[in-house]
């Protein structure tokens, strides 16, 4: 009778706290996006600033990629051990610290070098701050994950139109040095109240036992067939996941260098290119949930691709200035729901081992794709490597049209018991 009493205790839920921490982990997205659109921004000068061609910028990107992903294999454990809410604290300052390194690196390889530092904060913070999403989710049951990738790309706007706004007047080492300290700050504003709020029910239950998650999934499922099902499927969607995320790193990092050196436009109209990606982002995310609700996973995801891929082409291959930012609102519109709908239907039919996977594909795809984008321009030029962005977007929306019955047959399985599923839907 205690321990059924202390199991209840740890498991009760408190919205209030949720609630509060909801506004926190909220404005942490914020803050991220922000973070992140102030160096996007930057790209061009920096570029310039070391002398490097498309291919040696490629590589030097490379080293974000490296970073976070090298981070992200150890995230989760340091979440376990310490708490999502302490290392969400660390890695933005540890972001906001890294940030002004890239504009004072002298030549590529020091770039290289620096990148990998802001890398590893930035992906770090990124893997925390969903975690501590999922803990949110979990205490409210309701389907906000969009909201909080509303709130990243919000701040992506945000960072770029600060960056559009400075860049013709202020020289890229000091505008970075400013936000990182603005990010320095805002951490120790936002970590402070974060980590003095309530536990959750998920926290309280993680510090009671340190005994296996006692949640049926589907790996525990009785029927062998159903549990490779719901496995296959979490792949699919983490495939569509790294296909639609591919679109929106690479876009972040060489959309202003685009209409830079291929359009000609001063750096403060560079900008203008991420910043309508960035509105097009806010709204289709802040309508998200809506939008699942309304249309379906299915036409979300394959006509989000669509968009995507009709946006992009023009983008990339159209001369007109106009014509290119309407692409580029097509392209954000395309891609704003696809990665929080895959991640939030792989946490429902796996729980937290689907999440991981869908994360590190979606992730994979938004890391990978601008040193990618790097190497094809140096081999066919910046216009037709972009073009790749519309090619990805085509096979995650075929993968969601021809895959549509067996996700199907997989959430039926959930529905009728034959492989239990997690509650509530982390998406």
């Amino acid at each position: 009778m205690a321990a059924d009493a202390a199991h209840t205790a740890a498991t009760a839920p408190d919205p209030v706290a949720a609630r509060r921490m909801r506004v926190l982990i909220t404005l942490f997205f914020l803050l991220d996006g922000f973070v992140f659109a102030n160096w996007v921004v930057r790209v061009p000068q920096v570029k310039a600033h070391v002398g490097a061609s498309a291919g040696t910028l490629g590589l030097a990107l490379l080293g974000v990629s490296i970073g976070a992903i090298a981070t992200m294999t150890i995230t989760g454990r340091l979440c376990r051990r310490f708490g999502n809410r302490a290392v969400t604290v660390a890695t933005a300052l540890l972001m906001g610290l890294s940030v002004a390194l890239p504009a004072a690196m002298p030549n590529v390889a020091a770039l290289g070098g620096a990148l990998l530092v802001f890398g590893a904060g930035w992906g770090g913070m990124n893997v925390a701050i969903n975690s501590a999403a999922v803990d949110v989710i979990t205490e409210l049951d309701r389907p906000i994950m969009p909201s909080f990738h509303a709130a990243y790309s919000f701040g992506g706007l945000l960072g770029a139109v600060v960056g559009g706004l400075v860049a013709d007047y202020v020289g890229a080492s000091t505008h970075l040095a400013v936000v990182g300290l603005a990010g320095l700050i805002a951490a120790i504003a936002l970590g402070i109240p974060l980590m003095r709020c309530a536990p959750l029910s998920s926290e309280r239950h993680r510090h009671s036992s340190e005994a296996a998650p006692t949640t049926s999934t589907a790996t525990n499922s009785s029927d062998p067939h159903a549990a490779r099902q719901l496995t296959v499927v979490v792949l699919i969607f983490s495939v569509i996941a790294l296909c639609s995320s591919y679109g929106e790193g690479a876009l972040a990092d060489w959309g202003a260098l685009h209409l830079r050196t291929d359009l000609h436009t001063s750096a403060g109209v560079a900008a203008a290119g991420y910043a309508s990606f960035s509105i097009a982002m806010v709204i289709g995310r802040l309508s998200g949930s809506w939008i699942l609700r309304t249309v379906g996973r299915t036409a979300v995801l394959a006509g989000g691709g669509v968009t995507a891929c009709a946006g992009m082409l023009l983008a990339a291959l159209m001369p007109t200035l106009p014509i290119v930012l309407v692409g580029f609102v097509l392209v954000g519109l395309g891609l704003s729901n696809s990665f929080p709908a895959t991640v939030g239907q792989a946490g429902m039919l796996r729980g937290p081992s689907g999440v991981a996977m869908a994360s590190t594909f979606g992730y994979g795809g938004f890391l990978t794709g601008p040193p990618l984008i790097g190497f094809l321009a140096d081999k066919v030029g910046l216009p037709i490597a972009l073009t790749s962005i519309s090619v990805l977007a085509a096979v995650a929306a075929t993968i969601a049209l021809l895959t549509a019955y067996q996700v199907k047959e997989a959430e039926a399985l959930v529905r009728t018991g034959a492989a239990p599923a997690l509650s509530p839907n982390p998406g």
